[in-house]
C-alpha cells in the first residue's frame, strides 16, 4: 500500500522538515501541496500537484494524509477540516494556540478513527536520544535537575514573518518551547506546578521572545527550561544532574542543517555528531571523580514518518501521541498564566 500525502504550505516547516523526509520514506507519496509559489514545488517535485487553496487540496480523495505546515493560527481549522474530510492528519508544532482545541481534534479523531498527530521531530534529536538513553539506563542515578536550552541570537524583529505577529500560536515559547517543554514531558512525564518568566529583549518585539519555565515534580526534580533572542555564545544546550552523576552537552544536532543542505535520510553521516561536541559524564566512584565523553547517539528524524507508516497501515500508535501535543499546550497556557499571575501554578487548578 502507497499512502498519498498531501502538504498544507510549502515555506521553511513544509520544504525542510516535512517534504524531504516524506520523500524519503518507504510506503509514502508526496502527491500534493497547497503553496502561493507552484514554481518552487514543482521544482523540487516535478510530479507533484500544487493547490491554491485548503479547499482544493482536502477535497482529493485519494489522499490519505494531510500534513499541516501552515501558520500556527491555522493549525485548527486545517486539521479539523481534514479531519472532517477523512483524511489522517499530521499537525507540525504547536499542535494548536489552545488546550480546548487540541481536545476538540482529538475528540473528533477517535470519533472518525482517524490517526492525529504532531510533529515533534526533536524528540529524535540526537543530544536529546543520548539523554533520554541515560536517564533510562539509570547512570544519573535519581535527577534532581535538568536543564534545556534552545537559544537564537536574532536580534532584529522581522514584522514581515508570520511568526513575528502577535497573533494566536506565535511566540518562542509556542515555537522553541514546544520543543523542549515536549522533550522534557517525555523523560518526566507532566509536572505538577508550572512557573514561568517570560519577556521581549529584542526592541520592537511584538511577540515574547524569552522565557524562563520551571516544571516541579513530586519527586523535587525541577526541569529548567529556557529560550531566548539574544543569545551569541551560546552554553550547554543540556545539563542534566542526579545523585549517580552529571551529563552535560553543548552543540545543535546537525539533521537540521543537513536538511537545508538538501541531505536525505542514508546520506553519509546523516544524524551524527561531532566528537568536538560529545556531552561529558561525570560521576564520583571510588571516592574518584570520573570525566567520560559520550558518543552522540544519531539522530533520526525519519523515525517519525516511519511510525506514521505503521500507524496508518497497522494500526500502530502513531509517533507522537495528539494526547502528548495536549499536554504541552496546558504547560504553555500554564506558563502563561504564571508570568500573568506572578505566581507557581499547578496544572490540576
Amino acid at each position: 500500500m502507497t499512502i498519498e500525502v498531501g502538504v498544507i504550505g510549502y515555506g521553511l516547516s513544509g520544504s525542510v522538515f516535512h517534504a524531504p523526509l516524506i520523500a524519503a520514506t518507504d510506503g509514502l507519496r508526496l502527491a500534493a501541496f497547497v503553496s502561493s509559489d507552484p514554481a518552487k514545488v514543482h521544482r523540487d517535485y516535478p510530479g507533484a500537484s500544487v493547490y491554491d487553496s485548503v479547499d482544493a487540496l482536502v477535497a482529493r480523495e485519494e489522499l490519505d494524509v494531510i500534513v499541516v505546515s501552515s501558520p500556527s493560527r491555522t493549525h485548527y481549522d486545517y486539521a479539523k477540516q481534514a479531519l472532517k474530510a477523512g483524511k489522517h492528519v499530521i499537525v507540525e508544532k504547536p499542535f494548536t494556540a489552545t488546550a480546548a482545541e487540541a481536545e476538540e481534534l482529538i475528540a473528533l479523531a477517535q470519533q472518525r478513527g482517524l490517526v492525529l498527530t504532531v510533529y515533534q521531530n526533536r524528540r529524535w534529536d540526537g543530544d536529546f536520544l543520548t539523554v533520554r538513553r541515560l536517564v533510562d539506563e539509570g547512570l544519573l542515578g535519581r535527577i534532581t535537575r535538568y536543564e534545556a536550552h534552545y537559544d537564537r541570537f536574532r536580534p532584529e524583529p522581522n514584522p514581515g514573518i508570520w511568526k513575528e505577529q502577535d497573533e494566536p500560536g506565535t511566540g518562542i515559547l509556542y515555537d522553541l518551547g514546544s520543543h523542549i517543554i515536549d522533550q522534557a514531558l517525555t523523560l518526566f512525564g507532566a509536572p505538577e506546578t508550572v512557573w514561568a518568566d517570560l519577556g521581549m529583549e529584542r526592541e520592537g518585539s511584538r511577540i515574547v521572545d524569552r522565557y524562563h519555565v520551571v516544571l516541579g515534580y513530586a519527586s523535587g526534580l525541577r526541569a529548567i527550561l529556557q529560550s531566548g533572542s539574544l543569545v551569541l555564545r551560546q552554553g550547554p544546550r543540556y545539563q542534566v544532574h542526579g545523585d549517580g552523576g552529571s551529563f552535560v552537552k553543548s552543540g545543535l544536532d546537525p539533521q537540521e542543517q543537513q536538511l537545508k543542505d538538501g541531505l536525505q535520510p542514508g546520506a553519509p553521516d546523516w544524524g551524527r555528531d561531532r566528537p568536538q561536541t560529545y556531552g561529558e559524564l561525570t560521576r564520583m566512584t571510588g571516592g574518584l571523580t570520573l570525566h567520560s565523553k559520550v558518543e552522540t547517539v544519531v539522530g533520526s528524524y525519519e523515525r517519525f514518518y516511519e511510525g506514521v507508516v505503521r500507524a496508518v497501515t497497522e494500526g500502530a500508535p502513531p509517533p507522537v501521541a495528539a494526547a502528548d501535543g495536549l499536554r504541552t499546550i496546558q504547560v504553555i497556557e500554564a506558563a502563561l498564566r504564571s508570568h500573568a499571575e506572578q505566581r507557581v501554578v499547578r496544572l490540576a487548578d
